[in-house]
């Protein structure tokens, strides 16, 4: 259903690819999904398409591009693990290339929506603190969130996390909400990556999606129905 375009930053004009899915009528929005550290994988185009079928035009960018091209040949293997944290820590958790991210919320016609997993779900904070042109944020457990807790959100965002999720201790949690009071936090009977097929729990998947289409529906500006 979908293609790889190329972007190009607004900073410097590097270009990198992002998967893009279109919609045809009953367009509800755009939509910027940013990719855990394992880059845009199977499942994230999957999603996409997913997305796209119910409205949303959605841009998948490359995040580690400026890294490593060809996100095509990415796979979720754990040998790869310790060069994509690589790329994840030299990016400072998103907060380096959110040019990128900014290239993909300007090639999309309003209104905007972006979410993220994981190094994705921190990227996704940052932009809605940084980035310009966004309605609303959907974060699904972004871990390094707790030290952005300065970056203060520029549009409705909401976080998605697990109640098991060993990288996210509950004192982080408690400390995002202290931060954050009025900031919609929802917990979910899951551990880490449950959206993502490694570690997939149907329940908590299914209800956070709900959430945030109902979440972007609120702030879309338009009158409608999910």
């Amino acid at each position: 259903m979908g293609e790889t375009v190329r972007l190009a930053s607004p900073t410097d004009g590097f270009q990198f690819d992002a998967y893009r899915a279109g919609v045809g009528d009953a367009r509800r929005g755009g939509l910027v999904i940013l990719h855990a550290i394992w880059g845009v994988t199977p499942h994230l185009r999957a999603l996409a398409d997913d997305y796209a079928e119910l409205g949303y035009e959605t841009l998948v960018p490359s995040l580690f591009d400026r890294f490593r091209t060809g996100f095509a040949e990415r796979n979720v293997d754990p040998a790869l693990m310790a060069r994509q944290m690589a790329f994840a820590e030299q990016s400072h958790w998103g907060a380096d290339v959110l040019d990128a991210v900014q290239a993909a919320i300007d090639a999309i016609e309003p209104p905007v929506f972006a979410l993220g997993f994981c190094f994705g779900g921190t990227t996704a904070w940052l932009a809605a603190a940084r980035c310009s042109g966004l309605a609303a944020v959907a974060s699904f457990y972004g871990g390094q969130i707790v030290d952005y807790l300065a970056e203060t959100p520029r549009v409705p965002t909401i976080l998605h996390l697990g109640k098991h999720d060993e990288l996210i201790p509950p004192a982080a949690v408690e400390t995002i909400r202290a931060a954050y009071p009025d900031l919609p936090v929802y917990m979910y009977e899951a551990g880490h990556a449950f959206v993502a097929p490694n570690a997939y729990h149907e329940d908590s998947a299914r209800l956070s999606k709900l959430r945030t289409l109902a979440h972007f529906a609120r702030n879309s500006g338009v009158r409608g129905e999910i």
